[in-house]
This record gives C-alpha cells, structure tokens and sequence, in this order.
C-alpha cells in the first residue's frame, strides 16, 4: 500500500516539476526588454510613450460641415505620406549634388531626378482631386519650410518653376501657397498630428 502511495506523490512532483518547467518557458518566450534607470537601487523600466493631443471636441453645425471634415481627415491621410516622401527625395536630392564636382554633372543629375520623379509619382498624381492637389501643395511647405515654387525654382532655375506655377494657375492652384499651422490652415494641422499620433 506505501509503495502506490509513494509512487502517487512521486508521480504528482514529476508531473508538477514537468508543468513548472513548461510555466518557465513560456514566460521566457514573453520577454520584453526596454531601456532603464536605476533609481536609488531600483530598476525601472524606461518607456517613451506618444504623444497624445487634447483638443476641443468639435461640434459640427450640421451634416455637411462634418462631411467637410471627414473629407478632409481622408484629404489629410492621403497627401501627407507623398509630402513626406517628397521631401525626403529633395534631402536626398541636395545631399547627393553637394557631392558632385561641376554644374555640368549638377544639371544632369536634376534632369535624372526630374524623370524619375515623373515616372514614380505623375501616376500617383492624377488619381489626386483638384483639393488633394492644392493640399498636397501646402503640406510640401509645411515639411520642407519652402514652397513648391522655391524648391522647383533651387532645382531646376527659375525659367521651369515660372512654367510650372503657369500649369498649376491655369487649374486655380498656385505652387507658391504657403502652409498656416494657426490661420487658414488650423483644422489641417490638428488633423496631421492626431494621424501622426495614431489618434484618428
């Protein structure tokens, strides 16, 4: 009868020690490692969270004001990506002619530029509204703090970014709108740091 009872406790520490081992680890498979302080012996985890924005909650006067605004989160959502990605090709762009030894070699690599910007993004330009567009205008001022005409204008000489304001006036837009965060532009910037934020 002991000999069934001890193989009974033997086989309940074997099984419990079997299930222990699996606990430990699965919890080493959950491992999360950040960045720390130690703080009067004490370690703390150090964890950088977003910023959240707090703003007024908005109150639309009607229907068509708040398709206005929902136009305009789904405007904001689209174009600012392709603001972002423009103004990193002019970084890039800028970094890479400061490396080059004449105007000669200057010039031919703006033209390069010039067609694979075309290629890549004329595509994605015409899927864009007339609104998009003047948007998209605004928000590449807002990243580069230049406007369109400027950065055409340091690229390309002053002959093409007079052609390319023409081609935008004949459509009503302008190439020289410039982006304002606290005036006309207000409702824009909440948008663009609520998206950055993850908020909407």
């Amino acid at each position: 009868m002991n000999w069934r009872l001890n193989l009974l406790i033997i086989s309940v520490f074997v099984f419990t020690g079997i299930s222990f081992c699996k606990a430990q680890e699965v919890k080493q498979e959950k491992v999360f490692l950040t960045r720390h302080c130690i703080y009067e012996g004490d370690t703390i985890p150090w964890v950088q969270l977003p910023t959240v924005y707090i703003f007024k909650p908005l109150v639309f006067k009607n229907s068509r004001q708040e398709k206005e605004y929902n136009r305009l989160v789904r405007n904001v959502k689209k174009t600012l990506p392709l603001s972002k990605e423009i103004y990193k090709a002019v970084i890039e762009t800028y970094e890479y002619m400061q490396t080059l030894p004449n105007e000669k070699a200057k010039n031919k690599h703006i033209k390069n530029v010039e067609k694979g910007l075309k290629e890549q993004y004329t595509p994605i330009m015409k899927k864009l509204t007339f609104s998009q567009g003047k948007l998209l205008i605004k928000l590449i001022d807002r990243q580069c703090n230049q406007s369109s005409y400027e950065l055409v204008k340091a690229f390309m000489g002053p002959f093409k970014a007079g052609f390319y304001q023409t081609f935008a006036g004949l459509f009503g837009a302008s190439l020289k709108k410039e982006y304002d965060p606290t005036g006309e532009d207000k409702m824009v910037e909440r948008i663009i740091l609520m998206v950055e934020s993850g908020q909407i």
